[in-house]
């Protein structure tokens, strides 16, 4: 009997599958080193179809990248509050989302893209700059907020980079808490203080 190449028989989950491998493999090897092959055999199928479902690689990327949040969700509990502890309401959040598991995949995968994958670089800052950090400037009321945001964006790009794909020590196993509360300041600074 001859193997079944090709599609496989009724509602089996096929983009599914491959969403999910693209997903863990985008992660874990970042953007260079996934092919659409390797997608194609840990989801089970032809790699015909990873091309037929999703196109190109980096259009499989943009489908399968997203933040593990989303901003309209986050945005009002980041801005409720006293505009001083915006700096500690922001890192204690990001803190909490690197450290789940599913949010460490995403962003750690979005940061490794982005270093290598000019389209990815576009998109991180998109994801990040203009949905969620320049929002959070320009809700409590910072002037230049675009800049502030991206003076934040540094901070916590080269966080994920030093804790969680360089794993820098003693930063890599220091306590989450603890660490949120030692870039907190700087955050702030870069929100609403002075940067003359």
């Amino acid at each position: 009997m001859r193997a079944h190449s090709g599609r496989r028989p009724g509602e089996s989950g096929t983009r599914e599958a491959i969403l999910a491998a693209a997903r863990r493999q985008f992660a874990e090897l970042g953007y260079d080193r996934t092919s659409m092959r390797q997608v194609a055999l840990e989801a089970g199928v032809d790699p015909t179809l990873v091309s037929h479902f999703h196109g190109t690689k980096q259009q499989l990327f943009l489908e399968v990248v997203e933040l593990p949040f989303q901003p309209a969700d986050v945005l009002p509990a980041l801005l409720t509050g006293d505009r001083d502890d915006a700096g500690a309401r922001l890192a204690h959040f990001a803190i909490g989302v690197f450290e789940s598991e599913q949010g460490r995949s995403r962003v750690v995968s979005l940061v490794r893209a982005a270093a290598s994958e000019p389209e990815a670089a576009r998109l991180v800052r998109d994801l990040l700059t203009r949905e969620v950090l320049t929002p959070i400037a320009e809700g409590i009321g910072s002037d230049d907020a675009a800049y502030r945001a991206s003076l934040v964006m540094s901070q916590i790009v080269g966080l994920i980079m030093a804790r969680y794909i360089v794993e820098v020590e003693p930063l890599a196993s220091r306590d989450a808490s603890v660490i949120a509360d030692a870039i907190a300041p700087t955050l702030q600074r870069y929100l609403t203080g002075d940067l003359t």
